[in-house]
């Protein structure tokens, strides 16, 4: 049997995350015994006091003290959050060495849903490995731990024993998979199943709303992002704008990639993406007049790019989120 711990750390706790990973794992076991089977996840929920408070309040978990835990857990599992991370950071410093010294002294598998990455990056064990997070925590996640090889458009990752996913609900795909990883595919399926999860959701890229990334600092780029996305439907090339906002072309690139993560291109594509998506989503236009909206003048280029950004073509799209 696989011996499994929710943590339930100090702070914005997402509920869904807690209540979700431990109903996915004990209707797991209910499944496998139904087909004569032994129950495959022994599942107890660890945090600081006997009581844990979520959501303002809201909810109350009953929780054993990780300080008092003697018997090694096989794996780990630490639930996102509701708000930023500096705070969480700072309240689990204690959970978090822990964390560490499970891993290390016994090899205890460590598993982030949502947000929980940042916990679990704290450590200094996420380092080289492959990671991923809500994509609305890209830059915050990138900037804090740049040696973690960072997957945004992953929903899972495992990378020898230390699991991640992506944000929210789809977090519920990380237990799915540990599941299938432990109990089989039949077991998977009939979770995924009963809770109606889609089991082959593998990217990210559907969700992302583009946040023109200006967390940095450099002002004369964001006046460049600034005129990309009031001018995109205009054509734009690397050489104008540099010439207009008084950059070499080469001081330019380099600029805008170290500032903002993408090259030019790069961020010229996705703020045109981005505006298609809103488009077809409103669903008053044909695909043509998007192209034509959104700066583009070859259909067959906005199609390739399109797909490669969001996953979808762009038929797809609008039939899977557009309002008719």
């Amino acid at each position: 049997m696989k011996s499994i711990a929710i943590l339930v750390p100090k702070g914005e706790v997402m509920p869904n995350a807690i209540l979700g990973a431990y109903f996915l794992l004990t209707q797991a076991n209910f499944f496998a015994q139904q087909q004569g089977r032994s129950a495959v996840f022994a599942v107890d929920l660890i945090g600081y006091e006997s009581n844990t408070l979520l959501y303002d309040g809201s909810f109350t978990v009953k929780t054993r003290n990780f300080r008092r835990v003697k018997e090694p857990y096989d794996l780990l599992v630490v639930p996102g959050f509701t708000c930023e991370m500096e705070k969480p950071l700072q309240m689990n410093e204690l959970l978090i060495e822990w964390i560490k010294e499970q891993q290390l002294k016994y090899g205890t598998e460590l598993a982030a849903m949502c947000t929980g990455a940042f916990l679990l990056a704290a450590t200094g064990l996420m380092d080289e490995r492959r990671c991923t997070t809500h994509w609305a925590f890209e830059d915050s996640f990138r900037e804090r731990f740049p040696a973690v090889d960072f997957q945004p458009n992953l929903i899972v990752t495992d990378d020898q024993g230390f699991y991640s996913s992506g944000g929210a609900y789809s977090s519920l795909n990380l237990i799915l998979y540990l599941i299938e990883k432990f109990c089989g595919k039949d077991v998977a399926v009939w979770t995924s199943k009963i809770f109606q999860l889609d089991m082959d959701r593998r990217s990210q890229k559907p969700f992302v709303i583009f946040n023109t990334q200006k967390a940095h600092k450099d002002e004369a780029i964001i006046a460049v992002q600034a005129h990309i996305e009031k001018h995109f439907p205009e054509e734009l090339t690397v050489n104008e704008l540099a010439k207009q906002f008084a950059f070499s072309r080469r001081n330019f690139i380099r600029r805008f990639k170290e500032a903002t993560g993408n090259t030019p291109i790069e961020y010229i594509q996705r703020v045109r993406i981005e505006a298609a998506k809103r488009l077809l989503e409103e669903g008053e236009q044909n695909i043509e007049e998007v192209i034509d909206r959104t700066g583009y003048r070859d259909g067959k280029a906005f199609r390739t790019v399109f797909k490669k950004i969001t996953g979808f073509r762009p038929s797809e799209y609008r039939y899977k989120y557009g309002r008719g």
